[in-house]
């Protein structure tokens, strides 16, 4: 065992010591040695197997290799052998002295070879395209090895660019090659026929031959043409210009260069319409020959296409327009920059343009992609939102509407109430009133054929919200300034000149002046509001807020929801705050005729308040009139009834007249009624306290203030006139201050005395019949002794009374007050 180990390196020696002192620790494990020594012979077997096993495996190794070795030295060796034997043949093939050279004198005989099977394959398709209907055969497999191959390249990420771009270029040359020969046999046909003159040549020959040449077209094109279906959501392109078409329209393109371009007469800045009506005059002029010839070209077509491909063949008159168009589009893009800085010229033609669109669009049915569900945008969409020139012309038309406003303010007459401008029995608002909301209609006429939502809608706010607003703040600052001048430091300021002069009719004519003008332009706004346009775009504004709930981008152009509801209704920022599960009703012009409304309200009422205090202020010396309790009738009062009025009524009469005799003709028949109520009422109010209330009455001075209240009313009723009569309103004045009536009818009431009549005459039986009659009635009418007993008596035989004198609206107690007024009861 020493031996053994001596033999063994150090390194081993200690690993055998290590495993010893690791299994045998103690005299126990001495026991378990013998298990030891068999576990070790076991792997000890174990590893010799394994390194038989290597040993083996390395012998086979080594061998193989020695094979490949062998083999690869061999195959060097016949390489050599060949490489020689090429050089060999190379030096006498090219009769050179070196192998280099003579692979450069093959290689360019190779390169030769190709070029000539190029040409060779080239003058075969060409031999091919002259037969017009065979040449699409070759060029069709030509177009698709491009495309396989182009495709391919991909998949082989880009390899063989240089064979991919050669077969395109080459399916390029023949495609330009096919399309000049089929463009020149039917511009050829088309010279027969005499296109495009007045007088057509139209033989079944020549139509024959042309049709021939237009399917020939439409063949070579029809590869290239976007594919679309009704079901595709992808916005498609405007369809291209067919090639056929390209050719007819070809001459009318340069007669239309001829005449609007360089200087000739009909090329002028200032008359765009020339060259519009021009391209309609050409659609008008040849769309029966497109729609009679053509169309049948296009329907079977249509037919063999594709459904697909189907879109690009539904109207021939359509695809006519869009061959048109791009002549038109060339002129505008030079046309713009010359009219940009002139605004009168740039809103001439953005005008002009969009009556052009609007023609195309409603005359001709002109609809580039007839599966889209929008009309079409119009060459004025391209223009202000393409090419960007949208801001210029607003801010053209914004000056231009400004300055318009100002000159309407700056009118003399301006501030005069238009009696004659609408209806009679509407509310006369002034000129200028008028005259800015033709401004605003006219301006709506302008951009109403917009196709842009964001367009309009900037318009509406920039132009006509705008002159709403600054026209309100000047009817506003037309009424604060009358407030500050009749104030009290006003008129210690202004002096008695200017007091005067806001008096009576002259300051409720200043007051009709902003009533009728802030109501006038209310009533247009909610008109405006049902109006379909503005329909429309209340709801597009909605939908684009709904959308934009979970968002914060600008709901127009650069305006968030916040400033777009600011301008038009509160309901836009509410449907966008709630999320859109809830919309609020609304219009676009909710705040503006909110403003327009609270204007409306406030100068009415100052109406009022002007027209009451000033009927008040006149009914002052007669509160102050005491000698109702002495006065005593004539002989004959009870047939002179109504007695004239008192003379300290006559300025109460006078003011009322004339004041109310104005407002009938200056304001409509609702407001008129509603003020001339609530003057009746302050007046009623006025009577009640300061005369009835402070004086006691004999009979013959309640039957003059009875008077006085007819004469009052009487002069209120005819001053209204004829529009109050003509809605039922004639004797409303007694109406409306049925309390003040009644109390008078209390007033009234007549001591009867037993065995004689009204007249103070004794009965007698010769008295006449309609005496008889007179003296029926006073027998059953109640006087006043026995209203007194029966009013005084309690409130349930107070309203028994109160109720057969058909009164109704006095209590008890203002009954018993006003009966205690008449001097008999007193005493």
């Amino acid at each position: 065992m020493a031996s053994t180990l001596s033999r063994l390196p150090s390194q081993e020696i200690a690993r055998v010591e290590d495993y010893l002192n690791d299994k045998i620790q103690s005299s126990a494990d001495l026991e378990s040695l013998d298990s030891l020594l068999s576990n070790l012979r076991a792997q000890h077997e174990l590893q010799q197997r394994q390194l038989v096993e290597a040993q083996e495996a390395l012998a086979k190794a080594t061998k193989a290799s020695n094979d490949h070795a062998e083999a690869v030295r061999k195959q060097v060796e016949a390489f050599n052998q060949q490489q020689a034997d090429i050089d060999r043949r190379l030096k006498i093939l090219t009769q050179s002295e070196t192998s280099d050279e003579a692979v450069r004198i093959f290689e360019s005989s190779m390169e030769k070879l190709r070029r000539l099977d190029i040409a060779k394959g080239y003058l075969d398709l060409l031999q091919e395209v002259e037969a017009p209907r065979t040449a699409l055969s070759p060029y069709t497999r030509l177009k698709n090895i491009a495309s396989s191959l182009k495709d391919a390249q991909f998949a082989a990420e880009g390899a063989a660019p240089h064979l991919v771009d050669h077969t395109e270029k080459l399916a390029s040359a023949l495609r330009e090659q096919l399309r000049k020969d089929f463009s020149s046999r039917l511009q050829r046909a088309l010279e027969k026929m005499k296109w495009p003159g007045k007088d057509l040549v139209l033989t079944d020959s020549l139509i024959e031959e042309w049709a021939e040449s237009v399917e020939l077209l439409l063949d070579l094109q029809e590869p290239e043409l976007e594919p679309r279906t009704p079901a595709s959501s992808i916005q498609a392109k405007d369809p291209p210009v067919l090639f056929p078409l390209e050719v007819m329209v070809h001459p009318l393109e340069l007669r239309f260069k001829y005449h609007f371009s360089g200087a000739k007469p009909t090329n002028r800045l200032d008359k765009p319409e020339y060259f519009l009506s021009h391209i309609s005059d050409l659609i008008s002029t040849y769309a029966g020959f497109i729609t009679t010839y053509m169309q049948p070209i296009f329907d079977k077509r249509a037919d063999t296409a594709g459904s697909d491909l189907e879109w690009n063949f539904l109207s021939a008159l359509n695809a006519f327009i869009i061959a048109l168009l791009p002549m038109l589009r060339q002129k505008i893009s030079t046309f713009v920059p010359q009219v940009v800085n002139n605004p009168p010229l740039l809103s001439h033609f953005i005008h002009e343009l969009m009556n052009f669109d609007t023609d195309i669009r409603d005359t001709w049915n002109y609809l580039p992609d007839p599966y889209s569900s929008e009309n079409w945008k119009g060459l004025t969409w391209e223009v202000l939102t393409k090419q960007g020139w949208f801001d210029r012309w607003l801010q053209v038309e914004k000056d231009f509407a400004l300055s318009r406003y100002k000159d309407i303010i700056d009118t003399a007459d301006s501030g005069q109430i238009d009696y004659d401008g609408v209806e009679p029995n509407v509310t006369k608002p002034t000129k200028a009133a008028i005259r800015v909301n033709d401004l605003l209609e006219t301006i709506t006429d302008r951009y109403r054929p917009l196709s842009s939502f964001s367009q309009k809608l900037r318009f509406l706010i920039d132009i006509q919200i705008t002159i709403f607003d600054q026209f309100h703040e000047r009817l506003h600052s037309g009424l604060e300034a009358y407030l500050a001048m009749t104030s009290t430091i006003g008129r210690t300021v202004q002096g008695s000149d200017a007091q005067t002069s806001l008096e009576g009719v002259a300051g409720l004519e200043r007051l009709c002046r902003i009533f009728g003008s802030a109501e006038y332009l209310e009533k247009k706004m909610q008109d405006w509001s049902d109006d379909v346009f503005f329909l429309e775009l209340w709801s597009e504004l909605q939908n684009r807020v709904r959308k934009n709930t979970s968002g914060g981008k600008n709901v127009v152009g650069p305006m968030s929801v916040s400033e777009v509801a600011q301008r038009t209704s509160q309901a836009v920022a509410d449907n966008f705050n709630n999320g859109g599960t809830a919309m609020a009703d609304g219009a676009l012009f909710d705040e503006t005729a909110s403003a327009y409304r609270r204007l409306r309200l406030r100068s009415e009422n100052i109406i009022i308040s002007t027209l009451t205090s000033e009927v008040q202020s006149s009914l002052r010396s007669y509160s102050r009139v005491s000698m109702w309790s002495t006065l005593s009738a004539p002989a004959t009062a009870a047939s002179s009834y109504p007695h004239p009025p008192s003379s300290d009524l006559t300025p109460a009469i006078r003011t009322l007249s004339s004041s109310i005799s104005f407002l009938a003709r200056a304001l409509g028949s609702a407001p008129l009624r509603r003020i001339t109520r609530q003057v009746l009422l302050s007046t009623q109010t006025y009577i009640w306290d300061n005369v009835l209330m402070r004086h006691t009455f004999s009979a013959a001075g309640a039957s003059q203030l009875a008077s006085d209240v007819d004469h009052l009313c009487s002069v209120v009723d005819s001053a209204l006139g004829q529009q109050t009569a003509a809605v039922g309103y004639q004797g409303e004045s007694k109406r409306v201050i049925k309390r003040l009536v009644e109390g008078l009818t209390l007033l009234c009431l007549r001591i009867k005395p037993q065995g004689r009549t009204d007249a103070g005459e004794v009965e007698t039986p010769e008295t006449d019949s309609a005496t008889q009659e007179r003296q029926a009635l006073a027998e059953k009418e109640l006087g006043l002794w026995e209203v007194e007993k029966r009013l005084f008596a309690n409130n349930e035989s107070a309203r028994e009374v109160l109720s057969e004198l058909e009164i109704e609206t006095l209590t008890e107690s203002e009954a018993r007050a006003v009966l205690e007024k008449r001097v008999e009861i007193r005493s």
